[in-house]
């Protein structure tokens, strides 16, 4: 096979002809086509390409994609280690160091054929099962970006001067499940991320037009809030990311104690998973980045395939019901991502 050339896909914008790559978010207020890949731990990659068109979602092609097996996944956090994770985190609410803290395991699995894989062809299958608002790709194999995603999740939509977030939290497989938790936890998200945008827009011009909506997705239910602002003048990308990143509902309240909590009770680095995955128009001044969720991403360096799953841990949460969650959010694709091979289960062996 061929060497995979770099390419972006976001729903139906498909980008080729690779031109610039910088880790400048400056770069975002220039000029051109971006497609943009945030590490949660804070790694930027930003990159101009050339060609721009509208394109239907492809059709995925029989074995253009050889998922891992099915039994092979490991997990960073087992769950006896996930359900300590959750004592702890309550432990600090109950100290108040926190108020909310979002815990995540890392999943991983070894491609029978790592040389061959791209993120393309598994982008096509989860537009099929597991059809998301921001899906996409990101194949930048030079610089080490290979990442395919059925986000749900808005973390900044930009147009022009109005910027706008749409925080999920609360998770359940239907809308009869969801608890008061669910309700609490969204909320105070929402007062973190209007926290967040109001560090640089302009005073007064923050808004929740939505409050814990809910919305159905394959498989599960989540609640979902928008929150909008006017960027004050002076305002670019590089203050913007530094204000919202990483996006709050995938690090907890207050952000700066639930980013030490993180550190300190997980044992993989999230990489793209939590991060920011979409595009950037700057010639027109629009912008789409996705929370990285529901995201695989190749570490072709080990020959793995990698996946993320976490719940967000309040003093209401149930630990035993916290773990089910992140196996409710792992199982439908990771059978997708493994060839919808019977799959009865996702804890994993611990990694």
């Amino acid at each position: 096979m061929h060497a995979l050339t770099p390419l972006a896909r976001f729903g139906r914008l498909v980008a080729t002809d690779l031109r610039d790559v910088t880790s400048d978010p400056a770069a975002l207020d220039s000029a051109g086509f971006w497609a943009v890949s945030a590490d949660f731990e804070g790694r930027l990659v930003c990159a101009r390409f050339a060609d721009v068109r509208t394109l239907p979602v492809p059709e995925p092609v029989p074995g253009a994609w050889r998922g891992p097996a099915a039994e092979d996944w490991t997990t960073s956090l087992d769950r006896a280690a996930y359900l300590a994770g959750v004592r702890r985190i309550r432990e600090h609410i109950a100290a108040g160091d926190v108020y909310q803290v979002n815990l995540c395991r890392v999943l991983s699995a070894p491609l029978p054929e790592p040389a061959t894989a791209d993120v393309d062809a598994l982008t096509a299958l989860l537009a099929r099962g597991n059809p998301a608002s921001y899906a996409g790709t990101i194949r930048l194999p030079a610089h080490g970006v290979e990442i395919a995603t059925a986000s749900p999740e808005l973390f900044l939509r930009r147009a022009g001067r109005t910027v706008e977030s749409g925080p999920i939290k609360g998770t359940a497989r239907t809308e009869a499940d969801l608890l008061e938790k669910d309700h609490a936890e969204n909320v105070m998200i929402v007062d973190l991320v209007r926290n967040d945008l109001g560090r640089v827009c302009a005073t007064g011009t923050v808004s929740v037009p939505e409050l814990c909506a809910v919305q159905e997705y394959p498989g599960l239910v989540h609640l979902v809030s928008t929150v909008r602002g006017e960027l004050r003048e002076g305002a670019g990308w590089p203050e913007l990311l530094a204000a919202a990143f990483p996006p709050g509902s995938v690090t907890g309240a207050p952000k700066t104690s639930a980013t030490r909590i993180i550190e300190a009770l997980e044992t993989e680095p999230r990489g793209p998973y939590c991060g920011g995955i979409g595009w950037v128009d700057a010639d027109r001044g629009t912008a789409e980045i996705a929370v990285g969720i529901r995201t695989f991403w190749l570490d072709r360096p080990h020959g793995l395939l990698r996946f993320g799953a976490g719940a967000g841990i309040t003093w209401g949460s149930d630990p035993e019901g916290e773990w089910r969650e992140t196996e409710l959010k792992a199982s439908r694709l990771l059978a997708i991502a493994s060839g919808d091979r019977a799959h009865d289960g996702h804890r994993g062996r611990t990694a």
